[in-house]
């Protein structure tokens, strides 16, 4: 079932929940709204779930609108973070007990809801533990059944609020794989809330970003992290480093360094932000005397490594820029990544003196509104 969202507006008192937020879903589409807490994710669920009412707009499935339908017509499966199963009730009564309270005459008879519930309870591979309590189960066990249940009644809108938020790590990466494949068979239009980047990335056909009760984005998971559509997004997906400069007539200086930037030539001692990915950053020894451009300065940023942390293939490095490279209000940390071999390889310690050059940044103009194109990425000159 699609789902269209027209210019729908929410608010609590003062707070802006929701600002003239709109939205298409393509039916059988899987699609996260991401964002921090108080963004409107879980707001805008609850609102095409009938559970609170817009202040204005309207929501339309399959093109009806359901605006004024109750949550209990509008065929909407729930599963929360919490599981919200019935402690005193079997898995399998939990699983059954949608079906048993549908009208007299929609109700299936009792052979019917058994069948039912062991095909679904077999569907997310616990048809094993039927007899069992919600006490007696692990967290991931219980968010299978909670699913389970929410698919009894075959609803046509599959809505989760932070599905795996209560669960630990390695059971909330399992549970996405398995929610994913488990997508791919029934093809249910579902929409899950999430702030875990990660998830929303691995999980999702589409993601939304949402900011302050607004959409920033929508797009793919690789459409959102090669090309994001405002400084929140850029700072929201992954670690990334902000460097704050000056635009001016197709270059960008900052922090000792010069930039080319063809697609802010029109810009005029402009305040600038550039973003840069810790992977994106080249590590080398600083040489006095080397390294230099026209001007005669480094090439690159001048700074102490403070802290090397190595895990498997990767080392992360936290360095200090120098003294004339730092910049008021500004995190005095940056971060680089380098394949742990590299590391070994180069013999680095902390303490050293090192210079980080950009391979790649982004770059916003304060204040300038952004539509992503393929040169708002530039390499740095070198």
């Amino acid at each position: 079932m699609s789902i269209e969202i027209r210019n729908v507006s929410k608010k609590f008192g003062d707070f802006h929940a929701l600002r003239d937020v709109s939205l298409d879903i393509n039916s059988g589409e899987l699609i996260a709204l991401l964002g921090p807490s108080g963004c409107g994710k879980t707001t805008l669920l609850r609102i095409i779930a009938g559970l609170e009412t817009g202040d204005a707009g309207s929501i339309l499935f399959a093109g009806e609108d359901t605006t004024d339908v109750h949550v209990r017509d509008r065929q909407v499966g729930f599963v929360f973070q919490h599981y919200a199963l019935f402690r005193h009730m079997t898995v399998f009564e939990n699983v059954a007990f949608g079906l048993r309270v549908k009208p007299r005459s929609q109700r299936p008879d009792e052979a019917q809801i058994r069948k039912k519930v062991h095909e679904l309870l077999g569907l997310v591979q616990l048809d094993w533990l039927a007899d069992r309590f919600p006490s007696q189960l692990s967290g991931g066990q219980r968010q299978r059944i909670a699913l389970a249940r929410a698919r009894a009644v075959e609803p046509k809108v599959l809505l989760l609020d932070e599905p795996f938020g209560a669960l630990d790590a390695k059971v909330r990466k399992e549970l996405r794989r398995w929610l994913r494949r488990l997508h791919d068979e029934l093809h249910v239009t579902s929409i899950f809330v999430t702030h875990d980047q990660e998830e929303a990335l691995e999980v999702a056909d589409r993601v939304v970003l949402m900011n302050a009760g607004s959409v920033e984005q929508v797009g793919s998971p690789q459409e959102v992290w090669d090309h994001p559509a405002s400084p929140f997004v850029y700072g929201f997906l992954g670690d990334v480093n902000l460097f704050h400069g000056r635009a001016h007539e197709g270059e960008v200086h900052l922090q000792g360094m010069q930039f080319e930037s063809p697609e802010h030539a029109g810009a005029q001692n402009a305040k600038a932000s550039a973003y840069v990915r810790p992977h994106d950053l080249e590590v080398q020894r600083h040489v006095p005397g080397e390294g230099l451009d026209a001007n005669g300065r480094p090439r690159g940023i001048v700074a102490r490594l403070d802290r090397a942390i190595v895990v498997g293939p990767i080392a992360r490095l936290e360095l200090i820029p120098a003294e004339g490279n730092q910049q008021p209000g500004q995190d005095p940390i940056i971060e680089a990544q380098i394949p742990a071999q590299q590391f070994r390889e180069m013999g680095l310690r902390e303490g050293e003196t090192l210079v980080v050059t950009p391979r790649r940044a982004r770059v916003f103009l304060e204040g300038a509104a952004w539509t992503p194109r393929t040169g708002d990425e530039f390499d740095p000159v070198v």
